[in-house]
């Protein structure tokens, strides 16, 4: 079969499509023809040598695919059969014409969704879903701050948000990105580079703050973040687009608001983890993609690259210009 690969560590210009050993399931595994995946900012990362995949995940790039069930290893339930439309969040292997899951990460396609659309949902709608509801804890009418709104997982939370009675505001760094945002369902935006975000949230929320902070960005922002933090907010941590490395009396300012910081990596759970934000979200958000549902979930797609082209897409994203998710259209 065909994979994204590289050979060495670096830029874009290193990664072509290699023709590898297909993979046979193992116990309590499915086969899944891969018809679409989706780039994540984890494949950048890992392209660099910065992000290596878990200890027994496949090397090949790729936290997501959707396509159809192509066999079943032993052990498996039943749950699945052969042409399945499926879709599932992978610790690696997605951008390759067939990946091995484990039975219990696939999750149904959602009926008159294609294969492009399902392919942006599994990384940014579960950890959206999984940092709002399994760490954050979000309640109805509470204010919910969302860096990078503009991106997959940005589009995914202000959706989410909405979906839990709560309201959702973002930061990005274009006009363009801030109308999208609302047009997703931000109840305001704010541009990081020409403004203070911190001073605009507390604005808007009256000098109460946020009850809730989804952080991709990391050391940059620690001391805005915690300005516009409310008594008791919870500051959640997923990414250090900026770096990690703080400087300053953050444990001070921390403890003066009885905050608390939670930090989480999807990519790293443990299966039974995973399985489990896997039925929550199947149960309680895939039915709100289909047509007819109320409120209406939609996933949203920037730009198509062939696999072939992967290059071209990894380069698309570290210029920071798409609006939603980067989907990888894999070869027949």
């Amino acid at each position: 079969m065909f994979a994204a690969y590289f050979d060495c560590p670096g830029g874009p210009e290193n990664l072509y499509m290699k023709a590898v050993m297909k993979p046979d399931p193992g116990e309590g595994e499915v086969l899944v023809k891969v018809s679409a995946s989706a780039l994540n900012r984890a494949d950048l990362l890992q392209r660099r040598g910065k992000y290596p995949p878990p200890k027994g995940a496949s090397d090949i790039l790729g936290l997501e695919a959707a396509g159809s069930v192509a066999g079943l290893g032993p052990g498996c339930s039943g749950r699945w059969k052969v042409g399945d439309a499926v879709m599932a969040l992978l610790s690696g292997g997605g951008q390759a014409q067939f990946v091995t899951v484990p039975q219990g990460l696939l999750m149904p396609i959602p009926k008159d969704m294609t294969f492009i659309q399902a392919a942006a949902i599994p990384e940014a709608w579960l950890t959206a879903f999984q940092l709002l509801h399994f760490v954050g804890k979000v309640q109805e009418g509470e204010t919910v701050l969302i860096h990078a709104g503009a991106s997959g997982v940005g589009m995914a939370a202000i959706q989410l948000v909405r979906l839990a009675k709560a309201i959702p505001i973002v930061t990005a760094g274009t006009q363009e990105k801030l109308e999208a945002t609302a047009k997703a369902g931000a109840a305001a935006g704010f541009n990081y580079k020409d403004e203070d975000f911190s001073e605009k949230v507390l604005e808007f929320t009256q000098g109460s703050g946020v009850d809730i902070i989804l952080d991709c960005v990391g050391a940059s922002y620690w001391e805005k973040n915690l300005n516009c933090l409310s008594t008791d907010g919870r500051w959640i941590i997923y990414g250090l687009l900026s770096g990690g490395e703080v400087h300053g009396d953050l444990l001070a300012r921390l403890l003066s608001k009885r905050a608390s910081i939670h930090t989480s990596l999807l990519r790293s759970r443990d299966k039974e983890a995973s399985t489990g934000y896997n039925q929550a979200f199947t149960e309680e958000v895939l039915p709100h993609f289909s047509e007819g549902a109320s409120p209406r979930l939609q996933p949203l797609v920037d730009s198509v690259y062939p696999l072939h082209a992967i290059a071209e897409a990894h380069r698309a994203m570290e210029e920071n210009k798409n609006i939603g998710k980067i989907v990888i259209e894999i070869p027949v």
